[in-house]
């Protein structure tokens, strides 16, 4: 067979919205990406979302509008793209690390309330909620991730390039932090092929990620050379970026979007027959999700393979291509990034759990379009791999231990 680890369903209206586009003779931002910011506002429960050209933009913009700057301190999971902390660095600012749970890959409340104590002048946290499962945000009598937040004056930004549409109750992730960012790009759950969305309550934020979004000029282009009746003049308030998403992405957002309740509940059917078929190897360890699954909206499905596997986690990679099976790695810690471990003498020691998933995770094909054939394939041959113990190991790339200088 030949899987691919990733693969689009476009089999929806991309194609005839695309078309309404080319024929409009406006190609760029316009009504279609105004549609699809008020479709997705009202969807996930939020008053304002602003389309940009992927969440490393929405990102940008989200710590552009609460205010970090040069010196100050965020918090965010080393376990995530590096995109989450790269942000942070735009601003000057530095990013405080956090280790992450073992099974659900998340930032937890203890996690998240023990480095609060450990780094007390912390200005925000850039939340990343993983695979496609929300973070703890709230706890019965008790103190979740927002509740920490709140409590300790911390800005909220949620990353969830994953979680489209993730719940956490019943509420859908969008509106739980001050900005929530999400992400479009070709493998995710919905996409745009590039894109992404900045989404708030707050008016004030919205506003200014609006105007930041096209290098700090204070009203719409699309308006001003499509309305009879606007005024030529514009101004430039701010040195702003150049973030805004084009009417032919968002047409192909449109069309994904009316079908991400579908694509949701094939990825959950997958995620199911994986569990079905993989649960009982005890060479694997498969991903936690300690709510309904439905609250889950499967973006990724990462196995881990255990220390005591007949095959470690680069030659089972190798194995699962040799026989046409796309897998992938999320993800390689930003502590073992270079430029992280030699500007902030990063120790591999102080994020244990996160190592401890580095070493041997393997995300494994979750597709809408994945047929039973093929995910019998893909699971049958998970099976020999780690139970045969005739393949050779590869190493584990190494990272120099700083404490010993080695």
């Amino acid at each position: 067979m030949n899987i691919p680890f990733s693969k689009i369903s476009l089999t929806g209206n991309e194609s005839h919205y695309i078309d309404q586009v080319l024929k409009s003779g406006w190609l760029t931002t316009s009504s279609k990406a105004l549609k699809f910011e008020q479709l997705f506002a009202e969807f996930v429960g939020a008053k304002f979302a602003c389309a940009v050209n992927s969440c490393t933009a929405a990102l940008h913009l989200a710590v552009d509008a609460i205010g970090i700057r040069p010196g100050d301190k965020v918090m965010v999971p080393t376990l995530t793209f590096t995109a989450s902390a790269e942000v942070i660095r735009y601003m000057g600012a530095d990013p405080v690390l956090l280790d992450v749970e073992y099974g659900t890959g998340l930032v937890s409340p203890a996690i998240l309330k023990r480095a609060i104590k450990e780094n007390p002048t912390v200005k925000a946290l850039i939340l990343v909620h993983y695979a496609g499962q929300s973070a703890e945000m709230m706890i019965p009598e008790g103190e979740g991730i927002l509740d920490l937040c709140r409590n300790h004056n911390l800005n909220l930004i949620e990353d969830a390039a994953h979680a489209f549409p993730t719940k956490f109750g019943n509420q859908f992730v969008g509106t739980f932090g001050d900005i929530t960012c999400f992400s479009f790009y070709a493998n995710k759950t919905i996409t745009t092929g590039e894109g992404g969305m900045f989404v708030t309550n707050n008016e004030a934020y919205y506003k200014r990620a609006k105007i930041m979004r096209l290098h700090g000029i204070n009203h719409d282009i699309w308006d001003r050379f499509t309305s009879l009746n606007s005024s030529w003049q514009y101004d430039v308030i701010e040195p702003g970026f150049k973030y805004n998403m084009a009417d032919l992405n968002a047409a192909i957002g449109i069309a994904q979007f009316e079908r991400a309740g579908y694509f949701r509940d094939e990825r959950q059917r997958c995620a199911q027959f994986y569990y079905k078929n993989l649960g009982q190897l005890s060479n694997i360890d498969l991903p936690v999700c300690y709510g309904p699954l439905e609250n889950h909206s499967w973006h990724i499905f990462p196995i881990i393979i255990r220390p005591e596997a007949p095959i470690s986690r680069n030659r089972f990679i190798e194995m699962m291509t040799n026989e046409g099976i796309g897998v992938s790695v999320h993800y390689k810690p930003i502590h073992r990034m270079t430029y992280y471990r030699l500007a902030y003498n990063l120790n591999p020691c102080n994020y244990p759990n996160a190592e401890l998933i580095w070493q041997g995770t393997v995300s494994l094909p979750i597709y809408p379009d994945l047929t039973e054939a093929e995910l019998e394939f893909i699971c049958q041959t998970v099976k020999s791999l780690v139970s045969n113990k005739a393949y050779k190991t590869l190493p584990i790339e190494k990272v120099p231990d700083e404490s010993t200088g080695s």
